[in-house]
């Protein structure tokens, strides 16, 4: 827009139109001003009621900063030099672009935008990002020299860094990756029959959901991770496959069961799964991919529109009062809540070109020990999910410090299984993979020092079930970086 009068006064401000006009602008527009007016405030005479109502602005303006991001291993020895909340596409602490945050309809109009440069240019760069998993601008070969050095100026490849890796016995990995902040992100190798890999990948920075079995909601949420940190995931992990090619593994499924809930991170998850469907980018079948949620009622309504993606729900209780308890967002969103959202959108049609065509719902039951595994259990998982296609997967629960559950006996699993499989249920069990790393489900992030959400209170009937804290008995992990 043209400059008015006063924005050209404040870009170059007399002490007194300055002093006089802040106390008018709101805290956000104010804020960046505060550096230069507060010597001026201290030097200048101002009658009584400008020199309140300067206070008063310095007061509001400070007071909605946005805090910095602080995380287990940067609280408290490095600045915050993560993306900033809100910008797009989001840049580095270096306030290059992370260009992994993009789509490729976005990253033409980028490229035409800001460098000069044709369409066909970004095709290129998309192509040597995700089909060939460029590290460096200069691995781009086919790109023009002058190209490169603009993008070296401007934007990254990774918005991550490889910070080591932890070896299971049973041959799962946990790959450590660290941010531009330096929180540690943690996702999952895990192998399969015939060469398959399935990658769990994170979504955010700990978790705000406060499920009581899960060791991740013991660090609360620190922070969302953006498309680009969700998607590098996936990029390392395949770099790191096509460096052991000798082993004949390929990255085969992605699930998003990692750190956070992907559905509260709702627009960078949809930006990241639907580059790992797009056949110009990562190219993964849509029923290669899988988001897990623990029940948004309205991001799964939006999710079956918006993508081709599976969806699968944790379920993990079949009644309120359980519910309410190991799962605190079951309080805003209960049984009957989602079970009719599920109802309403499956079996899916497909909604034109980005429409699911997932026909059946996966249901996530994780088992505790006299909490949830009993065949009343059983009894009623088949009555909520009448109406509903689904199959059930039961998990055998993964303790770890603190925890107040146990895992159900492998007989207690089989006696739900055989009996909802009588009824003409499809039902699954979900062994442990990676426990002796702390790579199995419900046991990613390290919670540190800072206090952790409240733990939920326990069911008067519920009490004699669940101990006080589980001390978990060490294991043997190596590390490799």
């Amino acid at each position: 827009p043209r400059p008015t009068p006063t924005m050209r006064r404040l870009l170059s401000p007399s002490p007194a139109f300055l002093l006089s006009t802040l106390p008018r602008l709101t805290p956000s527009l104010a804020r960046p001003f505060l550096p230069l007016a507060a010597p001026l405030a201290a030097s200048t005479p101002l009658p009584r009621r400008a020199a309140a109502a300067f206070t008063t602005t310095t007061t509001r303006a400070v007071a909605t900063e946005p805090p910095l991001v602080e995380t287990g291993a940067a609280a408290g020895q490095a600045p915050n030099l993560g993306v900033k909340k809100g910008e797009f596409p989001p840049r580095d602490g270096e306030g290059k672009v992370l260009l992994k945050s993009m789509s490729l309809a976005e990253l033409e109009g980028w490229v035409e935008r800001e460098l000069g440069e044709k369409k066909f240019r970004a095709r290129q760069l998309y192509s040597w990002m995700y089909k060939k998993r460029a590290s460096s601008f200069d691995d781009m070969t086919d790109l023009a020299v002058a190209f490169r050095a603009k993008l070296k100026e401007v934007a990254a490849v990774d918005s991550l860094v490889l910070d080591g890796v932890r070896h299971s016995a049973d041959g799962t990995k946990k790959v450590l990756v660290r941010t531009a902040e330096g929180a540690v992100v943690e996702t999952v190798v895990i192998p399969g029959e015939g060469g398959r890999v399935t990658l769990c990948v994170s979504s955010q920075v700990g978790c705000a959901l406060n499920c009581q079995f899960c060791f991740t909601a013991k660090m609360g949420l620190r922070r969302h991770l953006h498309a680009a940190e969700i998607l590098d995931q996936v990029v390392f992990v395949q770099r790191m496959l096509d460096e052991a090619e000798s082993e004949g593994s390929r990255l085969s499924n992605i699930v998003f069961m990692g750190m956070g809930e992907p559905l509260h991170n709702y627009d960078n998850v949809i930006r990241a799964v639907n580059v790992c469907i797009d056949d110009r980018a990562l190219g993964f079948s849509h029923n290669k991919v899988t988001v897990s949620t623990s029940g948004l009622v309205p991001e799964i309504r939006r999710f079956v529109s918006d993508t081709k993606a599976n969806i699968a729900v944790s379920l993990n209780a079949t009644t309120d009062e359980v519910r309410d308890w190991i799962m605190p967002i079951n309080r805003k969103y209960d049984l009957e809540a989602l079970m009719s959202v599920l109802r309403e959108v499956f079996p899916k049609k497909g909604r034109g070109d980005n429409g699911s065509i997932q026909k059946k719902v996966f249901f996530e039951y994780v088992c505790l020990k006299g909490v949830n595994d009993t065949i009343d259990d059983a009894k009623r998982i088949l009555r909520l999910t009448a109406h509903i296609p689904c199959k059930i997967n039961l998990i055998h629960f993964n303790q770890h410090d603190g925890s107040e559950f146990e895992p159900s006996s492998r007989e207690t699993m089989l006696a739900m299984q055989d009996y909802m499989v009588r009824k003409g249920m499809t039902v699954t069990i979900r062994h442990s993979k990676g426990d002796d790393a702390m790579a199995a489900c419900g046991q990613l992030g390290k919670p540190g020092d800072r206090p952790g959400p409240p733990r939920m209170r326990v069911p008067q009937k519920f009490e004699a079930s669940v101990k006080n804290t589980v001390e978990r008995k060490p294991r043997l992990a190596r590390e490799a970086k």
